[in-house]
């Protein structure tokens, strides 16, 4: 008999169910389309930790209600802690979250997401990480932050990183929507099965009694299949994102498809030279470097380093991109943000190099990550 347990009265906001040795946490604020806020993300830290040294749970299945898995962190309540003076405060709700991420990508056991709907942002943080993520044909991925004066953050510059060629440049630069046949092509998920199909896969994983991912894996290969990618899919461009994508600015990107563009007449170019040139220019030209250098970092220098650069966007003093595309996208919704400075070849590398260095604020310290002696390893290939 299955028992479900929470913590927040009548709103929880993260349900548990107990299965015989699976434990189910379902994400639950569908009106917000299950954007973390930090009780969630306190809630999901306290359970991975409890349920890591509970030597009789052996598998994590993570899932949102409604039509979203999780479309990302709680940003509005991030602003209103800046708008009130107080950084600090919406600093610690990242430190918390990149705390999860990293528990999540080295746990000591399987992490079954399944991703039936949006996962944007924060939502991708939650899953990315875990070891097995399940794609549907509701599915919908993006990394939107650019147009939100942020960077692709909770770990992205590593698991962008290592998608094929220059593809997660391309998908953290313009916050390209990708849908569940996208995901599994890409590597962003292990399995593709129809949603219908959900119930099923979480009744024959609960029988299994495993922590094993070869059984596990064999197990949601009997409900998967392999999509067919539309026509006009942008993974269909990887030779063109390659090509463009891998230049070493922003203004040599932008050059590249321009270049493209004058040589074919094709709307995915204009439209991912439009994105380019929307977007806020000095959170176009940190989301560059900051996937170039994951390339070469494990996940926890990743998180350390996204800290770094959130606490100096949260502190707006390089720039005050992250509060006004906040307002222009989610608030006011005018859809028309200010960016400061405006253009691109304004944002010096002087001002980058700033938000990669150490905060010097009194009694401000780094993100210290667990000691975590069961290093599990990090699986982004699929299996």
């Amino acid at each position: 008999m299955a028992s479900i347990s929470s913590t927040y009265g009548e709103t929880d906001q993260v349900l548990v169910e107990e299965k015989s040795s699976v434990r189910i946490f379902t994400l639950n604020r569908p009106k917000q389309l299950n954007a973390l806020s930090f009780a969630m993300v306190s809630r999901l830290l306290e359970l991975f930790t409890s349920c890591a040294e509970d030597s009789s749970v052996k598998l994590i299945i993570l899932k949102g209600r409604g039509r979203a898995f999780c479309a990302g962190g709680d940003v509005a309540a991030v602003v209103r802690d800046i708008s009130q003076g107080n950084w600090r405060l919406g600093a610690e709700y990242f430190r918390k979250e990149f705390t999860l991420n990293y528990v999540m990508a080295t746990y000591n056991k399987p992490q079954v997401s399944l991703l039936d709907g949006i996962v944007m942002g924060g939502g991708a943080g939650a899953s990315m990480h875990g070891r097995f993520r399940v794609a549907t044909e509701n599915s919908l991925f993006a990394m939107p932050e650019t147009a939100l004066g942020l960077f692709p953050d909770v770990g992205a510059s590593y698991f962008l990183s290592r998608l094929p060629g220059f593809f997660g440049e391309y998908v953290g630069l313009t916050g390209a929507r990708l849908d569940g046949a996208e995901m599994l092509a890409c590597g962003l998920a292990t399995h593709f099965l129809r949603s219908e199909r959900l119930t099923l896969l979480e009744e024959a994983l609960c029988k299994a009694n495993s922590s094993d991912p070869r059984v596990i894996s064999s197990i949601i290969n009997e409900f998967s299949e392999v999509p067919n990618l539309k026509e006009k899919s942008s993974y269909h461009k990887l030779k063109i994102i390659n090509r463009c994508f891998s230049r070493r600015t922003i203004e040599e990107i932008i050059a590249a498809l321009e270049r493209e563009g004058v040589q074919r007449k094709d709307d995915w170019i204009s439209s991912s030279i439009q994105s380019l040139k929307k977007a806020s220019p000095t959170s176009l030209k940190l989301s560059l470097r900051s996937i170039r250098e994951g390339r070469l970092q494990g996940i926890g220098k990743c998180l350390v380093r996204e800290f770094r650069m959130v606490c100096h966007v949260l502190r707006g003093e390089v720039s005050k991109d992250f509060t006004e595309g906040c307002r222009a996208i989610l608030l006011d919704k005018d859809k028309n943000p200010k960016w400061e400075p405006s253009k691109i070849e304004l944002v010096t590398d002087e001002l980058i190099d700033r938000c990669f260095s150490k905060v010097k604020d009194d009694g401000w310290e780094d993100l210290q990550l667990p000691v975590r002696s069961d290093l599990a390893s990090y699986a982004i290939a699929k299996l």
